[in-house]
């Protein structure tokens, strides 16, 4: 049985632990109102009300909500609080595949004698997290991994939904499209322009008429999802020793301004584990999905190992470019393979471009962080296109 475990409005609810008085208000995460082209990250529930959205222009969230109280993100500070709960679903189970900053999936299989019942265990884990780190989750149980990403988002926030096995061609069944989890818009429109409405319609329609209006990849994706069988999206695949993070987004990104800015942020988020773990690598890879469920992983590896944000960043950009054939984008992801520790060694540059300085720069800011992990010091770039988080 799988868990898919995913922390309710992460870093909203992570700004209204560390300050009780943004409680109840509609707190926005992102850029401020202002900011050249600036996005929002995500919000609170409360600003949910007023139609605010991770990914929405944060001057349209400004107009929706303008009594919203509108906050720059604290990467360190989201990164800590999630190794902490992160931390707390490997005291459930060594079998932990973290798909984001906020959400996880954790394989319970043969915990019974330890835990009790997968049901018992799912809640007995959601409780812990509220105890050891003050946040909330949602949680969805099924055997497998597909139907519990869509269970644990059935009743946010702080909810559980448990399909037992067998049942998931049913709970998919009553769901509306729109629940499907990798259905995006354009993929809807098509299947709503052929007459399909209804997931028991798709259901109905053969594999062939699903191809010619969905092409070939579209079209076994949505076969098996509407039968509740895992189409594959979140089944990891087995790697060398690596680290990578990865985001499937709420819209797809067409500009390439945004694309660059996601690049980024995802190439951040693994530079600061390498930092922070101790290794190095010179093998970076970048995975990006389409509209119609297409998905092309390319990597490169070279002499020299990437030492800075910037330097993962350009060879993630890099390897995009020779991917990327235009069109939108519903996932983005971005790793270092082959991770080395930082003592082994290396060939280096013959002539400094710059490089070490940045480096330089790049492990004070972490070990300052470290030791004062309330200090906000953030990107210009980044503090206009934050990071966003999957909910």
């Amino acid at each position: 049985m799988f868990l898919h475990v995913d922390l309710d409005a992460f870093y909203a609810s992570v700004e209204q632990l560390d300050n009780p008085q943004l409680k109840g208000k509609p707190v926005i995460i992102g850029a401020l109102p202002g900011t050249r082209r600036g996005v929002v990250s995500t919000c609170s529930y409360e600003a949910r009300q007023y139609g605010v959205h991770s990914a929405m222009p944060v001057e349209a969230a400004y107009r929706l909500c303008p009594q919203g109280v509108f906050i720059p993100p604290r990467m360190k500070r989201y990164r800590e609080k999630s190794r902490e709960v992160m931390a707390v679903f490997y005291d459930f189970s060594p079998d932990v595949q973290q798909i984001s900053i906020d959400e996880a999936f954790i394989d319970i299989t043969g915990t019974e004698r330890l835990f009790g019942p997968p049901e018992t265990t799912a809640r007995t884990l959601k409780a812990a997290v509220r105890e050891h780190t003050g946040l909330t989750v949602s949680a969805g149980l099924a055997a497998n991994r597909y139907v519990a990403k869509i269970a644990s988002g059935m009743s946010k926030p702080d909810g559980f939904c448990h399909v037992p096995p067998g049942d998931e061609a049913q709970f998919i069944e009553q769901l509306p499209l729109e629940k499907i989890w990798g259905l995006g818009d354009k993929t809807r429109k098509k299947m709503h322009d052929a007459g399909l409405y209804t997931v028991s319609a798709v259901k109905n329609v053969s594999l062939e008429l699903l191809e010619h209006i969905l092409g070939t990849a579209g079209a076994m994706f949505v076969y098996n999802a509407v039968r509740g069988i895992d189409p594959g999206i979140c089944t990891p695949v087995p790697l060398s020793r690596s680290i990578s993070t990865e985001q499937t987004y709420e819209f797809s990104l067409y500009d390439r301004y945004i694309i660059d800015t996601a690049l980024m942020e995802l190439a951040g988020t693994v530079m600061f584990r390498m930092l922070n773990e101790g290794w190095h690598s010179r093998t970076v890879c970048v995975k990006l999905r389409y509209d119609d469920f297409t998905t092309h992983t390319i990597q490169e590896t070279v002499d020299i190992p990437v030492a800075t944000e910037q330097a993962l960043f350009t060879r993630a950009s890099r390897l995009f470019d020779k991917k990327y054939t235009g069109g939108g984008i519903r996932l983005l992801g971005v790793g270092a393979l082959n991770l080395e520790p930082e003592s082994t060694p290396v060939q280096q540059e013959l002539f400094d471009d710059g490089n070490k300085k940045l480096q330089t720069v790049e492990r004070t800011v972490l070990q300052l962080k470290n030791k004062h992990p309330d200090l906000t010091i953030t990107k210009a770039r980044l503090l206009s296109r934050p990071e966003t988080d999957t909910e």
